[in-house]
C-alpha cells in the first residue's frame, strides 16, 4: 500500500474532535477507499489540557498553528479554527509556502482572503478544499465543481446558516417571539459568540459569496453582498406570510445578469408548498439551476460535529486519491472580477405597514404604489387599535427601487406611522 497521507490539524474544537473520531474509528475503510493509510501527525489548540473526550496521546502538539503548518511529518494542513485573519490566516498561507495542501472549514477566511490564498497555492502547485466552509454536511461545492460542470449556473439559492432556519421555524411552530427564541437558541447553543454573525445574515453570507465564485467563475466578493439579517421579523410577519400560503426564510440568491453579480441574503417569502417552506429546524437546504440540468436541490444537515468533520473528510480523501482540483473550480486567474449589481431581477413584494386609522388612508397608500408604477395583488386589514391598523399588501412584480420610492412618498401622505416593512417573494 501506498504512504500514509500525514494530517496537522489546528484546532480541536467541536469539528477538529469530529475529525480526529473519525480517523481513529474508520482506519481500515478509509484506507481501503483512499488506497493510501490516512494518519494524524500532530494537533494543535488553545489548550493542552482541556477535556476533549478523546485520545490525542499519539499525535504532537503544537502550541502554535504557524509551526505545525511547517512540520515535516504534515501533508495536509487541516484548519478549522476559524476567524478571516490572525492565526487562521497566518498559519494557511505558511502551509501553502512549506509544499502543504490545505483543506479548510474557515468561511470567513475563504470569503474574504480567498482570491488571494488560491493564488498563492495553485502557483505553489498546491490545492486548497473547502467543502466544509459551505453548508456542513452537503456536499454542495463537489455538486458544483464536478457534478455540474458541464452547465451554464443561473441561479443559486438556498438556506445556508441552520441557527436562523430554527428560529424562525420555532417562532412558527410555538408562536412566540423573535427575542424569546433568540434567547432560546443562545441557551442552547446553537448561536455563534457573536450572535450577529448568525441572525444578521453575515455568516451565512461568507456561504453565498464561495458559492457565488465556483457558479459563475468570478473573484469572491463578499463585500458586494446586500445584506440583511431576521432581526425585524416578527411573529405577526410570520402568521401573516402562512395565512397567504409563504413561509419566511432567510435566503440566500446569487444570480449574473447582463447589470453584473446579484448576491443578497435577506428574509424572502417561499411558498409553503416548496422544497424550501418545507425545511424545517436547523437544516439547510442549497437549490442549484443550470440551463442543462435545470434545478436540482440538496437538503441536509448545515453544522455540527458529523456533519462538518464528513465534510472535511471528503476533502481529504479526494486528496488522499490524488484528486487534485483548483480552489473555485478554475485556476484563480482566471476568474473574472464581476460588476456587482443591486438586485433588479422584479419580483413580488410582502408589505406590512401601520395605517393611522381615518378616511381615506388606504388611498393614499395606494396611490402612492401606482406614482411608483406597483400595482396591488392582495391586500388585507388585520385587528387594531384606536391609534392604527396593521395592512397587509402583496404586490404584482416590482423592483426594490420602486419601492423605495413609494415609501418615500408614504412619508408624505400623512398616514404611514414608524417604518414598513418590504418582504421579497422568491420564485423558488
Amino acid at each position: 500500500m501506498s504512504e500514509p497521507l500525514r494530517l496537522g490539524i489546528a484546532g480541536l474544537g467541536t469539528v477538529g474532535v469530529g475529525i480526529v473520531r473519525i480517523v481513529q474509528k474508520h482506519q481500515a475503510l478509509l484506507a481501503a477507499r483512499a488506497g493510501r493509510p490516512i494518519t494524524i501527525s500532530a494537533v494543535c489548540a488553545r489548550s493542552r489540557t482541556k477535556n476533549r473526550d478523546i485520545d490525542l496521546s499519539d499525535y504532537a502538539w503544537e502550541d502554535d498553528p504557524v509551526a505545525l503548518a511547517k512540520r515535516d511529518d504534515v501533508d495536509v494542513f487541516v484548519e478549522v479554527m476559524g476567524g478571516h485573519d490572525g492565526p487562521a490566516k497566518d498559519a494557511t498561507e505558511a502551509a501553502i509556502d512549506a509544499g502543504k495542501d490545505v483543506v479548510s472549514a474557515n468561511k470567513a477566511l475563504l470569503a474574504i482572503h480567498g482570491q488571494a490564498l488560491a493564488e498563492a497555492a495553485e502557483a505553489a502547485g498546491r490545492v486548497i478544499r473547502f467543502e466544509a466552509a459551505v453548508a456542513g454536511g452537503i456536499p454542495v461545492v463537489k455538486a458544483l465543481t464536478e457534478g455540474l460542470a458541464g452547465n451554464d449556473i443561473t441561479r443559486v439559492m438556498g438556506v445556508m446558516n441552520g441557527s436562523c432556519n430554527y428560529i424562525l421555524t420555532r417562532m412558527e411552530d410555538a408562536g412566540l417571539s423573535y427575542e424569546a427564541v433568540f434567547d432560546e437558541a443562545n441557551q442552547l447553543g446553537y448561536l455563534e459568540a457573536d450572535p450577529e454573525l448568525d441572525v444578521g445574515g453575515i455568516d451565512a453570507a461568507h456561504k453565498l459569496a464561495l458559492l457565488s465564485s465556483i457558479a459563475f467563475g468570478t473573484q469572491v466578493d463578499f463585500d458586494s453582498v446586500e445584506l440583511d439579517g431576521i432581526g425585524a421579523i416578527t411573529i405577526e410577519d410570520i402568521r401573516q406570510a402562512a395565512d397567504m400560503g409563504f413561509k419566511i426564510k432567510l435566503l440566500g440568491v446569487a444570480q449574473l445578469t447582463g447589470r453584473g453579480l446579484e448576491q443578497r441574503m435577506s428574509p424572502c417569502l417561499v411558498p409553503d408548498t416548496s422544497p424550501l417552506g418545507r425545511l424545517e429546524g436547523g437544516t439547510n437546504m442549497v437549490v442549484l439551476e443550470g440551463d442543462a440540468v435545470n434545478q436540482i436541490v440538496l437538503r441536509g444537515p448545515g453544522a455540527g460535529e458529523g456533519p462538518t468533520a464528513s465534510a472535511v473528510m471528503g476533502d481529504i480523501m479526494d486528496i488522499a486519491r490524488g484528486h487534485r482540483m483548483t480552489t473555485f473550480g478554475q485556476p484563480a486567474k482566471t476568474l473574472r472580477k464581476a460588476r456587482a449589481a443591486r438586485a433588479a431581477v422584479p419580483a413580488p413584494y410582502y408589505l406590512r405597514m401601520q395605517l393611522i386609522d381615518k378616511p381615506g388612508a388606504l388611498a393614499k397608500v395606494a396611490h402612492a404604489l401606482g406614482e411608483a408604477g406597483i400595482s396591488i395583488d392582495r391586500m388585507r386589514q388585520y385587528g387594531h387599535d384606536d391609534a392604527a391598523a396593521p395592512v397587509l399588501i402583496v404586490t404584482h412584480k416590482t423592483t426594490r427601487t420602486a419601492l423605495e420610492e413609494a415609501f418615500a412618498d408614504f412619508n408624505t401622505t400623512g398616514v404611514v406611522t414608524g417604518d414598513p416593512v418590504a418582504i421579497r417573494i422568491e420564485a423558488v
